[in-house]
């Protein structure tokens, strides 16, 4: 079948509500720092009761992991499809418009639970800290993902977010289809509390079926237990192309025994939210093109350095035809 998409990415559709927060108001929370917890409805309704007593502003941008690497790829020219599961609610309702509006084509369907959330509070060194509460996002069936969406697409795209809990037998349906269709496998592992939890799976399950795999250099240590720069070779002797991103030092490529080092952009950095996110939207779209590895990863790392420097992932507000020109 004829490869008319770019990228095809499944993910959990969460409404980010983000929020800054110190260091000290963030302890009272009890999160760790920079990590993902995902938490039950109660623990959400804590949380926000907690914020409103602070009176802290919160402000809502349609998200999760994979939803903002389509959103940037569709900005920067790819046909790209989303497929998610969303509540029969207004932030459903508001998901489904702004996604649309980015020129991602949606395979939203609907269920009675709840749309998901996720709250980012944002300290002033620039990390977020999350507490996600799913919702309908779990409810994703294997009847969601089209077998014709998934082979008219070069890539298969995932958030390692779901290889844990009721979605994990969906994602492993949608790999075996794309095996099934020459569909290329992306994955990105997210966070390393995901990877503590699973590591055994990981190991044995992912680097056997993944062809793309996208970690920063926590995640690479945890996964590995080495260093980014032992870590990326290693990775990179199991998959095709395996990118370990060092935050503002930039980021190391491995593919066919070659390592690539991609320098950081300088930024101002004020909210790190889907930074890994929007580099895998620019290395994505220039693999897809064509282009040499090298100046895929400098789109991806120049498009991350510009989204730290807003709060939430607004890629609507970049000016991709200047960053391509400038790589």
């Amino acid at each position: 079948m004829e490869k008319t998409h770019d990228v095809i990415g499944l993910g959990s559709a969460l409404m980010d509500f983000l929020i800054e927060v110190d260091d000290d108001k963030l302890i009272e929370f009890d999160l760790k720092k920079g990590e993902m917890h995902l938490v039950e409805v109660e623990k959400v309704q804590e949380i926000l009761k907690k914020i409103d007593g602070h009176q802290l502003t919160i402000e809502t941008v349609p998200g999760g992991s994979s939803a903002n690497t389509l959103k940037g790829m569709a900005l920067l020219g790819s046909k790209v499809i989303f497929v998610g599961k969303i509540g029969q609610d207004d932030h459903g309702l508001s998901y489904e418009q702004q996604m649309g509006e980015h020129g991602v084509e949606l395979r939203l369907n609907k269920h009675d639970s709840i749309t998901g959330h996720l709250i980012s509070f944002i300290t002033p060194d620039s990390e977020r800290t999350f507490a996600t509460y799913l919702g309908a996002a779990i409810n994703l069936i294997k009847e969601d993902v089209l077998e014709e969406d998934i082979a008219a697409s070069k890539i298969l795209h995932l958030e390692g977010y779901q290889l844990e809990g009721p979605t994990k037998e969906v994602v492993l349906h949608a790999i075996e289809l794309a095996k099934k269709h020459n569909t290329l496998v992306s994955l990105d592992l997210a966070d390393p509390g995901l990877i503590r939890r699973n590591q055994e799976f990981f190991q044995q399950y992912v680097l056997q079926h993944a062809d793309i795999v996208f970690l920063n250099e926590n995640e690479a240590k945890e996964f590995t237990g080495l260093e980014p720069e032992e870590a990326v070779i290693e990775l990179g002797k199991q998959v095709k192309i395996a990118v370990v991103k060092i935050g503002k030092e930039g980021s190391l490529i491995s593919s066919e025994g070659m390592i690539t080092y991609i320098p950081g952009y300088p930024a101002e950095a004020i909210d790190t939210t889907g930074a890994g996110d929007t580099f895998a939207a620019g290395f994505l779209y220039g693999y897809c093109q064509g282009w040499e590895l090298e100046r895929a990863g400098k789109l991806g790392s120049l498009m991350a350095a510009r989204i730290v420097e807003q709060k939430g992932v607004k890629v609507k507000e970049l000016d991709v035809d200047v960053l391509k020109r400038e790589v």
